[in-house]
């Protein structure tokens, strides 16, 4: 009758952290945080003064009217801080009539909940307050130190993360653990990106006579598909290959006139092994060459408008095993996947020698920036279950 009564008050005890695990979600879901368009210090406030209630050290890094971060910490039994890390904004929602809800508030419906940023990647978010908030509660202290990191502006330009740098050293950090979403896999390397804009100027002439003029748009396209047949060369085992395509285009005066100028946008995705650098050097490179055949009749300008390097993590790093080693215990694959999508990993950690990144959430890939989007309520609450465990943390008093 003792062990049922204990294991009876343990089952009450899960339910009643569910239920205010996935309370907290819900109300983090319903603060608009529609990059470009929402507030999205709205969130941080609304975090901040959350964490604050419950004894931990908060504070808004206050950016600009729309833009602020949300930064917590709370010191462990050591000095050895791990970092945690997820973004306070979403994509817009997109064609409102593919949804089956209104994305801009919560519905919870089989075991799911449906919202813009429920599964990117709020619910990643949520977990990582809910449970600092949980410990801070207690009074209890973590093994490690950890930091909390809410940052704006992730899904454009990085606003927030790069703020976060002006005023943080992370590079002593023993791990940068990133909640975007996974599946709750082992998220072990990310692609990183650059958008290369190519501004080429050649010389127009008639229609009929195109052997008189230098065609910009068709040399810009001779350019591309040099760098596309250059970057598709690396490759990687979970990442695939690089990447590279046209995403914007313009140029051109009439249907009769050859273009003597021309706009080209790339959208170019890295694997490990390959630099920022090393391909802002190749395009460069590639196009003095070009200029070189035309005898300089033919300019090429290149300007990267954004540069986000790759990320992996090694097989031998500490918290990767660690992670790996929970899984096994508790009869779990340690499946690892990597991140086609670029985080604010690549900003946080500006050299391969800075701290080593783990993605691990419990939002799915595939369903970002998609219509519908939702998070499994079992992964998000087993998400919280496994930080707590795997970071050695008892909030159970």
């Amino acid at each position: 009758m003792i062990r049922d009564s204990l294991g009876e008050e343990k089952s009450n005890m899960y339910i009643e952290r569910g239920k205010k695990s996935i309370a907290l979600l819900k109300e983090i879901l319903a603060i608009p945080s529609v990059n470009g368009a929402d507030n999205e210090g709205a969130v941080a406030e609304f975090i901040a003064n959350y964490l604050k209630e419950k004894h931990i050290d908060a504070f808004v890094q206050q950016i600009d009217e729309t833009h602020a971060n949300i930064i917590a910490k709370l010191e462990g039994k050591s000095s050895e801080t791990v970092v945690w890390n997820g973004h306070l904004d979403t994509v817009p929602y997109g064609n409102t009539e593919e949804w089956n809800t209104d994305p801009s508030i919560p519905v919870e419906k089989n075991g799911r909940i449906y919202a813009r940023g429920a599964s990117d990647m709020k619910s990643g978010l949520a977990a990582m307050v809910y449970l600092l908030g949980e410990i801070g509660e207690s009074g209890e202290k973590p093994e490690q130190t950890i930091l909390f990191l809410g940052t704006c502006d992730e899904e454009k330009s990085g606003l927030g993360a790069e703020k976060i740098l002006e005023e943080i050293d992370l590079s002593s950090g023993s791990l940068l653990l990133i909640g975007e979403p996974t599946g709750c896999k082992l998220g072990v390397a990310q692609k990183g990106c650059i958008w290369a804009q190519l501004n080429i100027s050649g010389k127009t002439s008639h229609g009929a006579y195109p052997e008189e003029g230098y065609n910009a748009v068709e040399y810009g396209m001779k350019i591309v598909c040099m760098i596309k047949k250059w970057v598709t060369e690396y490759e990687h085992r979970l990442l695939g290959t690089a990447t590279a395509q046209v995403t914007m285009i313009q140029g051109g005066i009439a249907p009769n006139m050859t273009p003597d100028f021309a706009e080209i946008l790339l959208d170019i995705r890295i694997v490990p092994g390959i630099s920022a650098e090393d391909v802002e050097k190749k395009i460069k490179k590639i196009c003095r060459e070009e200029v070189e055949e035309t005898n300089g009749e033919v300019k090429f300008e290149v300007r990267i408008k954004n540069a986000r390097r790759a990320i992996e993590i090694t097989e031998e790093e500490r918290w990767l095993k660690e992670f790996k080693a929970y899984f096994k215990q508790n009869g779990a694959e340690t499946e690892e996947i990597g991140i086609n999508y670029f985080t604010d990993a690549s900003i946080l950690t500006k050299k391969e020698s800075e701290i080593p990144v783990l993605l691990f959430g419990p939002g799915e890939p595939r369903l970002a920036h998609k219509p519908n989007e939702f998070v499994e309520l079992e992964k998000y609450e087993k998400y919280i279950e496994i930080l707590g465990e795997i970071f050695s943390i008892n909030y159970q008093k």
